[in-house]
């Protein structure tokens, strides 16, 4: 099982990024996948979880209404669009496999079984 996280970058406030995470070894469809984020010196922060039907999405109160998170089970990605980044979204971002279903993630302390390296988002002018 691995994945990986890309599409990071250098980006002004007010602006967009998508972020994708691949799946190799296996299919991506089958499991939930989360996101989540962390800054320099600063505890892991959950910030989105999409279930294995894609019915269930959730997101950190931070994010919401802000970021998406989708499947394309034709690619084995799952992606996270992210409009109006603010400076406070700067963080290394990681796609896991969470060990709680969506709705339990957050609470749970955004644990995982497995992550892939992550992408680096910088939201600076």
């Amino acid at each position: 099982v691995q994945l990986q996280a890309s599409g990071g970058g250098l980006v002004q406030p007010g602006g967009s990024l998508t972020l994708s995470c691949a799946a190799s070894g296996f299919t991506s469809e089958h499991y939930r996948i989360g996101w989540f984020r962390q800054a320099p010196g600063k505890e892991r922060e959950g910030v989105s979880c999409i279930s294995v039907s894609g019915d269930t999405t959730k997101y950190a109160n931070s994010v919401k209404g802000r970021f998406t998170i989708s499947r394309d089970n034709a690619k084995n990605t799952v992606n996270l669009q992210m409009d109006g980044l603010k400076v406070e979204d700067t963080a290394v971002y990681y796609c896991a496999i969470p060990t709680y279903t969506c709705s339990l993630w957050f609470r749970a302390g955004s644990s995982y079984s497995s992550r892939g390296q992550g992408t680096l988002v910088t939201v600076s002018s």
